[in-house]
């Protein structure tokens, strides 16, 4: 198992990276007095981006055999970008950086996925053990960058997840893609995911675990921000959830083979949902972090059971296709979607409306799936 200490490695740099800026990411933008739906736009626009690069580039890395390059690449604009970014104020030309960044990073996280999986070979159950990683980055810098936010300010978190990220380009040479992916090259396209109803079931499903994912990443610092929470409270929040992803990481395996990948996925989407109902009713910090902390345990489910149901249904040679049309349904459409609705509806009724909102979508959008599986149970069609 000593492989996979790179991927783990990776994990770790790339979240914590992550964790730097994403989660006060809308209060640069309202630190430069956007307005909701100049943020909404920012935070929603750029995803519809990755929707199609994201799916594109991992296609392009299967056909090509060039995963490596192509996920360096990322890292590196990625690093550039982030760096670039505090030093605009522009709306037009932040969104024109923002969607450069989307475009390039889209591909990242899926094919990291994928060469964690064909490093795993046949304990590819063991996957969220490997993810940990990523989770005690997340914990450990979204405290850091509280820490630093109370006291530089917002503008430092950008330079640190540039050089977090410069780190993990060398961590990424690492990551080795195994010969199932290098010598199947992939004939066919994304359009094979979108003709497969088991797909598009799954897929429309992943849109509202990235919804309600999207919201929280993105949208919980002025939430909290909006019950009266400073730089620290914010960062706390972030860091203890995390602390509560690490268990279901570790025992992931035992959780997938338990519930099958399928059943675990949608157990965590309807949390999720219920999730965003419980950030709509409490109104105190102390109760929206309790919420936060219980709540941490559905991400790491719903991903975990995510990419482990999208290698088991991947067709031969797009294993990474497939955790790239996974990832764009969920944090492309689902992104995009929640991005510019939560921004309105931050503006318009508030951070406890907006989740109350968004729960709402989310439960009653998952019921409108399970109606449809009942009343149109799948057929069998001949697969090529």
């Amino acid at each position: 198992m000593k492989k996979l200490v790179w991927p783990f490695c990776f994990y770790f740099l790339f979240y914590a990276a992550m964790a730097s800026f994403m989660p006060f990411i809308v209060l640069f933008y309202q630190e430069l007095n956007f307005s909701g739906t100049q943020i909404g736009v920012l935070t929603g626009v750029p995803p519809l981006v990755s929707l199609a690069a994201g799916p594109f580039l991992t296609g392009l890395a299967d056909s090509t055999r060039r995963h490596t390059l192509i996920l360096g690449v990322g890292i590196i604009v990625a690093a550039v970008t982030t760096f670039v970014l505090p030093l605009l104020t522009s709306f037009t030309a932040i969104l024109i950086l923002v969607i450069v960044f989307n475009v390039f990073f889209s591909p990242v996280g899926s094919l990291s996925d994928s060469a964690t999986m064909s490093m795993l070979g046949d304990e590819r159950a063991m996957y969220g053990r490997v993810r940990l990683g990523g989770s005690i980055g997340w914990g450990l810098f979204a405290q850091i960058a509280g820490f630093l936010l109370y006291a530089y300010g917002l503008r430092i978190l950008f330079y640190v997840c540039t050089a977090i990220s410069l780190i993990n380009f060398f961590v990424s040479r690492k990551l080795v893609f195994g010969k199932h992916e290098e010598t199947h090259a992939a004939r066919g396209s994304a359009w094979i995911f979108l003709t497969s109803r088991r797909w598009v079931i799954f897929l429309l499903s992943a849109f509202f675990g990235g919804l309600g994912s999207i919201s929280v990443a993105s949208y919980l610092s002025p939430y909290l921000k909006e019950l009266g929470a400073n730089g620290n409270q914010i960062g706390f929040a972030f860091s203890i959830a995390t602390l509560v992803e690490l268990p279901v990481f570790f025992f992931g395996n035992r959780l997938v083979k338990r519930f099958t990948p399928n059943g675990l996925y949608l157990i965590a989407l309807v949390l999720i949902g219920v999730r965003s109902l419980f950030f709509g009713v409490v109104d105190t910090i102390p109760l929206a972090i309790l919420v936060q902390t219980v709540g941490g345990m559905f991400y790491p489910a719903f991903w975990s059971a995510g990419v482990a149901y999208a290698d088991q249904n991947a067709p031969a040679g797009l294993n990474s296709t497939a955790q790239g049309i996974f990832g764009a349904a969920s944090f492309g459409v689902g992104s995009a979607f929640g991005g510019v609705v939560c921004g309105v509806l931050l503006e318009s009724i508030g951070g406890r409306g907006m989740f109350l909102v968004l729960g709402i979508i989310i439960l009653a959008g998952l019921g409108l799936i399970e109606l449809f599986k009942r009343i149109l149970p799948e057929k069998t069609i001949p697969q090529s």
